[in-house]
């Protein structure tokens, strides 16, 4: 094989994409598979607004096919300042603002910006993706572990022995696998940490930045609130870097309209190196949605309908699994807060299949599930926690109602076929 970069040599795909790949090659050979693998959206089961997608449709047919200036389109970033004052009380200017094609490459230019060969990122585990952006950057890892009794959620006292000299740290609330938030006073505790951490830096000193992603922050259920660092206190507006978009809030991945708020000087470097990778929003995407983020009552209307949907698959799956539970099976889940994930926990290593074979490893107990129970769902491993991880990410963005009991059968069916 040909000698390539260093990064080249030691990069890790997508464990996820691996996992759908698997999934592809079954549905391929004819099995059913209940694949809840994927954070994306079933567009028959959850589509964009039709208002969106009119303005949409609308914008195409008006020709706005060329290139979008490198920030967004002013009305976009005008109308995002507007979106998030209203819902919010975020105040920031439009040229505080950065557009582009989803939170993906915004998180790239997060850690590009920031981030230096050698310096120290700080992020939980499991969480999406930050273990791969911080090897990108060659940066260091500093992994906090965090546990079920905490709701995989780092808490103030697992970070604050990690804050000194470090560059980044990595927030996303509500969280991408868990499903989980960070309450008013634990993040109010975190902000306190890295303004008491930055006071004892020079001028001439890195500071300590937190890149919060709150994708998931319209979807919150029950009692859940989600909460941001610069509400909470003013002070960290000039310490923090806010990953925001479309995707998830009104269920439109493909449409691919992201945003960044922060601070002036960074976000216009995050925008110079945008301009080199071109990862902009399509321009008619980004017309159509400033025309649909100053549209309140067809959000709202929205809102209403999507999460109600989304709260009623996580409880309906969450009670099947603590069913199971009850009924003696080593399985558990830990209460839907928001998102569109359920956390939930399958430890069968140790196990006998029926045809003799031990379950050895966490591994093993992934591909059981996939061909006894038909059930497609990934490991925490797969967003940096240990191997040997017993817990999953349900997601149930493609899921149909009238499934549910079949995959709760069929997952019953299969821990009943081990001993």
């Amino acid at each position: 094989m040909a000698k390539l970069s260093k990064l080249a040599e030691t990069l890790i795909g997508s464990e996820i994409v691996k996992l759908g790949n698997a999934i592809s090659e079954r549905v391929r050979n004819g099995e059913h598979i209940y694949n809840y693998t994927i954070g994306d959206f079933n567009p028959s089961i959850f589509p964009i607004p039709s208002e969106l997608e009119n303005y949409i449709i609308q914008a195409y047919r008006e020709h706005h096919t060329n290139y979008p200036p490198g920030d967004g389109v002013f009305e976009l970033r005008e109308a995002v300042s507007s979106f998030i004052k209203e819902w919010e009380g975020l105040d920031y200017d439009t040229s505080e603002i950065l557009i582009a094609a989803g939170g993906r490459p915004l998180i790239y230019t997060v850690f590009k910006i920031l981030v230096d060969a050698g310096d120290k990122v700080v992020y939980a585990a499991p969480s999406w993706n930050n273990n791969h952006y911080t090897h990108l950057t060659n940066a260091e890892h500093c992994i906090i572990n965090c546990t079920a009794e905490n709701n995989f959620m780092p808490t103030p006292q697992d970070i604050a022995p990690h804050l000194k000299g470090a560059t980044l740290l990595c927030l996303c609330t509500p969280q991408n696998p868990t499903g989980t938030t960070l309450d008013k006073n634990s993040l109010t505790e975190i902000c306190d940490l890295v303004l008491q951490e930055n006071a004892t830096r020079g001028d001439d000193e890195k500071k300590l930045y937190i890149m919060f992603d709150q994708m998931y922050w319209t979807l919150t259920f029950g009692d859940t609130k989600h909460y941001n660092p610069v509400s909470l206190r003013p002070e960290m507006k000039k310490y923090t870097i806010f990953i925001d978009g479309i995707s998830k809030a009104f269920s439109a991945t493909g449409v691919r309209v992201g945003w960044s708020m922060g601070p002036l000087e960074i976000i216009n470097k995050m925008k110079a190196l945008l301009s080199h990778v071109g990862a902009w929003a399509p321009m008619a995407e980004q017309k159509a949605v400033a025309k649909f983020l100053v549209d309140k009552e067809n959000i709202e209307n929205y809102f209403i309908w999507f999460k109600a949907q989304v709260e009623l698959r996580l409880n309906r799956i969450y009670s099947g699994i603590i069913t199971l539970k009850n009924k003696g099976f080593n399985v558990d889940a830990i209460t839907p807060q928001a998102a569109i994930y359920l956390t939930i926990k399958i430890d069968l290593v140790g196990k006998k299949t029926q045809a003799g074979k031990i379950l050895e490893k966490q591994t093993d107990v992934t591909d059981y599930l996939l061909s006894e129970a038909k059930l497609a769902i990934v490991p925490f491993s797969a967003f940096g926690a240990d191997s040997n991880s017993c817990w999953y990410r349900v997601s149930v963005g493609v899921v149909k109602l009238e499934d549910i009991d079949s995959v709760m059968k069929s997952l019953e069916d299969a821990l009943q076929g081990l001993s």
